[in-house]
């Protein structure tokens, strides 16, 4: 079997949620232009602050039990056995509804410590009770896009997300307008009112789509699908935690060591000799702006990442090598390509789009800098995917904690000592450190 047997299902796969990404990511450039001119770079930096808790709720909620809803689903679209896909769907959900309504609570009831003793920002604690009532409605949409990336119809996730894009930004547009033209002030936490909005509008649209998804498969059986007695739920549950509470806890640990990281970068710019307004201006231009901007053609090597995973699954089980190395070749030789166009690119252009997009020449100079990151980020990303198909998640695992080790010694170390660019460097130099880590993982396939 060839690397693309399953030629079709993975171009169009990937031609869907790349095209979804991009158009996701434009809308998401003049969203955030339009944030950073309302509010500045220090309310920027606000609104980045609450990334970590976020991140981490999705790890704690729902993280993992997409990834073992989108495997054990997997096979629906040969056996044809919708009850077991439809069991393992509701079941999930059910796990981690539960997990993300107790989070949710918990984050709305302690949002004052958590933004004073976590966040060391007691100005987010107001967001954090807004963005509490999203968990829940994300947790639907990441459960029910497990279940259809399971069986490769990647377009009601690349649905959702476009809808989730377009409503929340829309909303933001309108609740300002409307407020500005009653003289109200806005605030950031419009944006944080926006998100919300938009997980409702990807809860709608992946709920509808599930829906239809069964009728039309089994338009007379449908009703029964979902009638379970205690003992199969408890035997599709354990199933299902076997696999997910490996991937979240290890998602845990990797979203509270990136938090640690977010969190103590305008922490470690104050010592370094910023006030707190200056440190947050500097973090919000980085993480708000540059950054984003970074990661933009990472839409391509993202959907090819989602769709990679199954494949090369099904290649390790029926034991083709030779697929396996087509992947690994292609990953390698096709991100480096990516990576340096990419990479040209913005150091041509870098400037001019800091000043252009952002009115910042502060985010230009960032995004001259991080250029370099683009072939390490395509190549690690592709090999990461495929690492995690072979069933290697464990070392996937100990290069993510290496690299963010490396980052974050370059934090508390770096940073006081040369300010932000000492955590640029250091971001290039843990990139750099997965990269190498990656390409040896997949030695034998080259």
């Amino acid at each position: 079997m060839q690397l693309f047997r399953h030629k079709s299902p993975l171009i169009t796969g990937t031609i869907i949620l790349t095209v979804t990404g991009f158009v996701s990511r434009f809308i998401g450039f003049f969203y955030r232009i339009f944030l950073s001119r309302i509010f500045g770079a220090e309310g920027m930096g606000i609104y980045q602050l609450i990334s970590p808790v976020l991140a981490l709720s999705f790890s704690l909620t729902v993280a993992g039990m997409q990834t073992a809803i989108s495997k054990y689903v997997a096979g629906e679209t040969v056996s044809k056995d919708y009850r077991s896909s439809a069991s393992h769907l509701f079941t999930g959900f059910v796990l981690s509804m539960a997990a993300s309504v107790v989070c949710a609570v918990g984050i709305y009831c302690f949002s004052e410590p958590i933004a004073a003793y976590f966040l060391l920002e007691s100005r987010t604690a107001p967001l954090l009770r807004i963005i509490a009532l999203s968990i829940p409605l994300a947790t639907v949409h990441s459960c029910i896009n497990g279940y259809f990336y399971g069986i490769r119809k990647t377009s009601v996730p690349s649905l959702c997300q476009l809808a989730e894009q377009l409503i929340r930004v829309g909303s933001v547009y309108v609740i300002y307008f409307f407020c500005s033209k009653r003289g109200m002030t806005p605030t950031i936490s419009f944006a944080v009112v926006g998100l919300v909005i938009g997980e409702s509008a990807s809860m709608l649209v992946s709920i509808i789509a599930v829906r239809a998804h069964f009728e039309n498969a089994v338009p007379k059986n449908y009703g029964p699908l979902l009638k379970m007695n205690f003992t199969s739920f408890a035997e599709t549950a354990k199933r299902l935690l076997t696999l997910a509470l490996p991937l979240s806890l290890n998602r845990v640990i990797i979203n509270f060591l990136q938090s640690i990281e977010a969190i103590f970068i305008p922490n470690r710019l104050m010592s370094y000799g910023y006030d707190n307004a200056a440190a947050l201006s500097v973090y919000g231009v980085l993480t708000g702006m540059s950054l984003p901007l970074i990661l933009f053609p990472s839409a391509i090597t993202n959907s090819i990442c989602v769709l990679l995973l199954p494949i090369v699954s099904e290649a390790d089980a029926s034991d083709n090598v030779g697929t396996i190395k087509k992947a690994v070749h292609k990953s390698i030789s096709y991100g480096f390509g990516l990576g340096v166009l990419f990479t040209a690119l913005f150091l041509l252009f870098g400037r001019f789009l800091g000043r252009f997009l952002y009115q910042s020449t502060l985010a230009g100079s960032f995004i001259l800098v991080l250029s370099f990151l683009c072939p390490l980020m395509y190549i690690a990303s592709t090999l990461n995917s495929i690492l995690n198909g072979l069933g290697k998640t464990g070392i996937t695992f100990a290069y993510s904690m290496i690299s963010l080790l490396v980052r974050l010694g370059f934090v508390f170390w770096a940073i006081p000592r040369f300010g932000i660019h000492g955590y640029l460097v250091g971001l290039i130099a843990s990139q750099m450190v997965q990269t190498l880590l990656c390409m040896f993982a997949v030695r034998k396939y080259r």
